[in-house]
């Protein structure tokens, strides 16, 4: 009955896209939440929960050509129905573990799922922003981040609100069903079928949008993981207020990506990727320069706003290209991406041992200086 509702809606795709952006990022937020019951349950040391976290990642990273594969033979609704209700069946598993190995198969599964929902909603997204033939992708990621915002906010009050983590995740998952059941008239199901291999390294083009989201994706991973550092250690920020950093940037990224198709729309994909690139670099030269902990904050707010609406706009450009088909290259931009993701905060780790914080954090600049550069070479869409 849901289902037969919903396909009364106006532009059912698009609704039923922002919802899936929006259950992504609902359910990554919400087991980012349980991390500490999870980790308490198993009785993990921080070395054995990286462990875990790297399980996670590595299922991801296998997700990311299934989809690839399964959308090329099936469409993108099979895919959808099959990868979000797997990820409601298995966020409550991953509170019911008891013993690192049940986890530790979890969390695969779990990255699997994640992953293949994270490229197949982005080849839904394109293809329905083709049909639209005007720029929706900035709004798509931006209810990602918002779903990201409201899963924290929602498992956290039902946690404080002395609900065990099972019924908590339970009511979650109800949720994603929901939304999923909601979703799926909208979802395509066109078959985009090709020959030859189902996954490629990406070349021309798609090479150069990759390593560009590789930056911006290392970029937002660094200011999530070594902001609450950086506020505490060098901005004299007490840890338990360190997190405004993160709280800052998150909020600036969601706005930025829910205006962003109009900004997009009005001054061109190319003119927002140059203006975004160097709102950033300023948003870390900010934090990085100033002494005070309330430019930090000013920093990481721009640091949201300049990224927010890049990877979107390299994630049209690639579903519009032609050097490679659409589903391939899509799997190709986001696994350089996660890598981006998995890797960057432990690169500034690194460089962090070896010549300190704001050293490294020096390099990121570089990075996205160098992005900045790169993107010249990829053809994007003018202003409307």
């Amino acid at each position: 009955m849901l289902s037969a509702l919903a396909m009364k809606l106006p532009h059912i795709d698009r609704l039923a896209t922002r919802a899936t952006f929006f259950c992504s990022g609902f359910a990554t937020a919400a087991w980012a939440s349980s991390i500490p019951f999870i980790k308490l349950n198993v009785q993990l040391s921080d070395g054995a929960m990286g462990l875990m976290l790297l399980c996670l990642g590595c299922g991801a990273l296998i997700g990311m050509p299934v989809s690839g594969i399964c959308t090329s033979r099936f469409g993108c609704k099979k895919v959808l129905i099959g990868a979000v209700s797997a990820i409601a069946l298995l966020l409550p598993l991953l509170v019911l573990a008891t013993s690192p190995s049940a986890l530790a198969i979890t969390l695969v599964l779990y990255g699997i799922s994640i992953g293949t929902t994270g490229c197949t909603m982005n080849t839904q997204a394109i293809a329905v922003e083709k049909e639209a033939n005007k720029p929706l992708m900035s709004g798509f990621h931006g209810f990602y981040s918002l779903g990201g915002m409201m899963g924290a906010f929602v498992l956290t009050l039902l946690l404080t609100a002395g609900i065990t983590p099972l019924a908590a995740t339970g009511i979650t998952s109800s949720l994603i069903m929901a939304l999923l059941i909601l979703s799926t008239p909208g979802y395509s199901t066109q078959v985009v079928s090709h020959s030859g291999p189902y996954f490629a390294m990406p070349r021309g083009s798609v090479f150069i949008i990759g390593i560009v989201c590789f930056v911006f994706f290392l970029a937002e991973g660094t200011v999530l993981d070594w902001s609450g550092i950086f506020l505490n250690e060098y901005r004299a920020i007490p840890a338990s207020a360190a997190g405004m950093g993160i709280v800052c940037f998150s909020i600036a990224m969601t706005l930025g990506r829910l205006l962003g198709d109009a900004v997009v729309t009005r001054l061109g994909a190319r003119a927002v990727v140059t203006l975004g690139s160097l709102i950033a670099i300023s948003g870390f030269l900010i934090s990085l320069s100033l002494p005070h902990w309330q430019t930090v904050l000013l920093g990481y707010a721009l640091i949201g706003v300049g990224c927010s609406n890049i990877v979107p706009i390299m994630f049209s450009a690639a579903g519009k290209q032609n050097v490679m088909p659409g589903p391939l290259a899509i799997t190709a931009v986001s696994s350089l991406g996660y890598i981006g993701v998995l890797s960057g905060p432990a690169i500034v780790g690194f460089g962090a041992e070896l010549a300190g914080l704001p050293a490294a954090l020096y390099g990121v600049v570089l990075l996205v200086a160098l992005a900045l550069l790169l993107s010249k070479r990829v053809r994007l869409a003018p202003a409307a």
